[in-house]
């Protein structure tokens, strides 16, 4: 199946229903325009991840903007939280870092305005938890919040479309798009039912496991992702253990829309977190290795 061939249920906008998701708002319109712009010049979207505050505010910042400087097409930030469970050591102990520089939920937001600012022209997606940013309610506050920052979607790494109603109906209501996951473990008819709901593009987890750089990749990852996006009807973005030029020319041949790499990002930021310089030179490694 082609890259734009893929199944999608809509109205006669060409939309998804309202009350199918977030596909249909206009911070959606802004993350799939990248992967459309990405697949225009023939090559794979490339998303880094940086970490709010790690190792503290400015120098986030500075690798925010390093990161799409280098050749980000979408940027992915990471909003420091205390049991992020699906991280790995490596964004574990940048998480924990930032916590402890004194990053909270109202600095990270400020940081996104920050790098929106910088460069307006790159969507942002920041990943969270849900006890971050929904809590007991529906996450109105919070996506409110993020809207005004300057965020196009939000990636919310353990709420399930089970759950996810009332939050995606405030997303909705701000514009924002709600990204979901799906894993080499979800049963394939579930993973359509997911890709139905996922706004702006469907998170891919590669593996089985948390984030964390590796050597090789699943062999199974190409048959994988050929099979997930058979039924996304947004793009699909592959993260997880990421980290290499090979690795991206590897899920670009399998037809991947997009990758995220973040634990090698960190890694390149060297043991204090200031290697700007570092992350640069992997960004554009892999940026590098996008075209097809």
């Amino acid at each position: 199946m082609s890259r734009d061939s893929r199944p999608a249920r809509t109205d006669t906008t060409g939309r998804p229903p309202d009350d199918s998701g977030t596909d249909g708002t206009a911070g959606a319109a802004r993350i799939r325009g990248a992967f459309a712009a990405a697949r225009a010049e023939c090559r794979t979207a490339l998303v880094p991840y940086i970490v709010a505050g790690y190792p503290d505010a400015e120098a986030s910042l500075a690798a925010a903007v390093a990161a799409i400087d280098a050749g980000a097409d979408l940027l992915e930030v990471g909003l420091p939280y205390s049991d992020p469970l699906a991280d790995g050591a490596t964004l574990q102990r940048a998480s924990g870092e930032a916590l402890r520089a004194g990053a909270t939920l109202d600095r990270s937001i400020a940081l996104l305005e920050a790098i929106a600012a910088a460069r307006p022209g790159v969507p942002l997606v920041p990943m969270a938890y849900a006890n971050q940013l929904i809590g007991g309610g529906d996450g109105s506050a919070a996506v409110k919040r993020l809207a005004g920052a300057g965020a196009s979607g939000v990636i919310v790494a353990d709420l399930t479309p089970d759950e996810g109603g009332p939050f995606e109906a405030a997303a909705r209501a701000g514009g924002l798009a709600v990204v979901y996951l799906v894993a080499p473990t979800t049963p394939p008819d579930r993973r359509a039912a997911i890709a139905a709901r996922s706004g702006g593009f469907l998170y891919c987890v590669s593996l089985v496991g948390v984030t964390g750089a590796r050597a090789r990749l699943p062999r199974s990852v190409g048959r994988y992702v050929a099979d997930v996006k058979a039924v996304s009807p947004v793009p699909v973005g592959v993260g997880f253990g990421v980290s290499r030029p090979d690795h991206v020319r590897l899920l670009g041949r399998a037809g991947a829309d997009g990758v995220i790499v973040a634990s090698a990002l960190v890694d390149a930021l060297g043991p204090d977190g200031r290697h700007v310089a570092g992350l640069g030179r992997l960004v554009r490694e892999l940026r590098a290795a996008t075209v097809a």
